[in-house]
């Protein structure tokens, strides 16, 4: 059931990833980039292994905030995220988050590993229906 904004933290939710959920996703997305779908190519980069597509890991949040508030919801949220960490084949990754003491109505969420490190770090918040999204033409010139 959605919940309206209160002090309660977020109910979360989580994601193993998988070589099946990379490729699974390639195909969905059309990228098939080879840091995400080659093994031997992504040994050879800074990253040292394939990495998952960091919009998986958004996908994640998405998810967790139409958990706790609703489809409706999704098309009033404003959400500023920054990619922290990379995810990697076999991690397990949850989605959630807190409401901002300092900023009423307003949400810090992230997307963390099972090692609890930081892969995405943001915040979000629920626009009116009706408002405009912040830095959106509202097609005049």
């Amino acid at each position: 059931m959605a919940q309206t904004l209160s002090s309660q933290a977020l109910a979360t939710s989580s994601l193993t990833v998988t070589s099946e959920v990379v490729m699974t996703y390639a195909e969905l997305t059309d990228d098939f980039n080879p840091l995400h779908v080659d093994a031997e190519f992504a040994a050879t980069t800074p990253m040292g292994r394939q990495i998952a597509h960091g919009t998986t890991s958004l996908c994640l949040i998405w998810q967790c905030l139409q958990r706790n508030f609703g489809g409706a919801a999704l098309s009033t949220v404003d959400l500023d995220v920054r990619f922290v960490k990379p995810v990697y084949i076999g991690d397990v990754v949850t989605a959630g988050g807190e409401p901002c003491t300092d900023q009423p109505g307003q949400w810090n969420v992230w997307v963390r590993g099972g090692d609890g490190t930081d892969r995405i770090v943001g915040t979000f918040s629920l626009r009116s229906p009706g408002d405009t999204i912040q830095g959106a033409s509202d097609g005049r010139n």
